[in-house]
């Protein structure tokens, strides 16, 4: 208490003439002014930026109803949502950065696409086109016989559209290959040519045009002929020279059963009269032969060629013996004469 009253004198000043007041000092301590500059400055939050998909098929339709999601860096969601009627989605209000999209769904003929990164810059707006691609269709390659529909292993044929190849198929132990072909609309025509047949078989040469939709089964066939070969010969049917049938004659004995068997025309051996046989030398044993007719030759012709000479022998004999009877009876004549 002291204190505080010399404190208050020695602030007191006794000043001759005129008083001059000047201000008590306060007893309370006093705080530093802070400086402008330290004061914590306040920033406007960046502007958004947005997402706007349009979702369509390979064909250029519009394609609604594809749900998509969103996922920010941390891999947080950040929105979902599906396309409209005219395929279209957007999401706004997203904070400046990297997004990841996902295609959760599509229709029932398409397949979903892979993911991809968005970027989000503020104040803009990120479009992007996404296209779903249709299902593949699945084939079933046959190949058959074409007389037995039995299924064959062992055939390789080509499919596919326009110019380009887009599978080939063996068929397996059962017959069928089966694969899937890629399509570029709800209908797509394609063609198949088969370029190797199974063993024993043709090449089926036609190439065959057949339609298939998105995830739909299709099923083609091939038929296949087997391969004509010409037969080999058999040993056994090798082909035997046999004599020539020549015409029997009146007295030969028929070969078959119920009687004998007539004679051919002009087959008959001539009649053998008086003077034929005169004419016919004696030493001469080979008989002429008949015309119309082949010479016998071979062992059945024999008995037949004995037969013919013993007749031309026994005429000669006949002939010898009335012709010297006539000498005979020509000179007793005359012997009578000339007495």
């Amino acid at each position: 208490m002291h204190a505080r009253l010399v404190r208050s004198a020695a602030v007191a000043v006794v000043v001759t003439g005129p008083f001059i007041w000047s201000p008590t000092a306060s007893a309370q301590p006093s705080e530093p002014t802070p400086l402008a500059s330290a004061a914590p400055a306040e920033t406007a939050a960046p502007d958004g930026g947005s997402v706007e998909i349009t979702s369509k098929d390979t064909a250029g339709d519009a394609l609604p109803g594809a749900a998509f999601l969103l996922l920010n860096s941390a891999g947080a969601e950040a929105g979902r949502g599906k396309t409209d009627a005219q395929g279209k989605l957007s999401f706004p209000d997203l904070a400046p950065g990297v997004y990841r999209l996902k295609q959760t769904a599509s229709d029932a003929l398409h397949e979903v696409v892979a993911d991809q990164d968005v970027i989000v810059t503020p104040g803009a707006t990120t479009r992007l086109t996404v296209t779903d691609p249709f299902k593949a269709a699945k084939v079933l390659l046959q190949a058959k016989d074409d007389k037995t529909g039995e299924l064959l292993p062992g055939a390789t044929a080509n499919i596919g559209t326009g110019t380009s190849t887009l599978l080939t198929l063996t068929t397996g132990a059962r017959g069928t290959a089966s694969g899937e072909l890629p399509v570029s609309s709800r209908k797509t025509q394609f063609w198949v040519k088969d370029i190797k047949a199974p063993a024993g078989y043709d090449l089926y040469k036609p190439t065959k045009t057949f339609t298939a939709g998105p995830g739909a089964p299709v099923t083609v066939t091939v038929t296949n002929a087997k391969t004509a070969t010409d037969p080999k010969p058999d040993p056994s049917d090798k082909p035997t020279h046999k004599p020539t049938d020549t015409p029997s004659s009146s007295g030969e004995p028929s070969s078959g059963t119920g009687g004998s068997t007539p004679s051919a025309p002009g087959s008959d051996t001539p009649d053998l009269d008086s003077s034929t046989a005169a004419a016919t030398p004696v030493g001469n044993s080979t008989p002429k032969a008949p015309t119309g007719s082949l010479a016998h030759t071979g062992a059945d012709g024999t008995p037949w060629l004995i037969g013919g000479a013993a007749v031309l022998i026994a005429a000669g004999g006949g002939a010898l013996i009335v012709a010297r009877r006539r000498r005979t009876d020509g000179s007793t004549d005359n012997g009578s004469a000339e007495k």
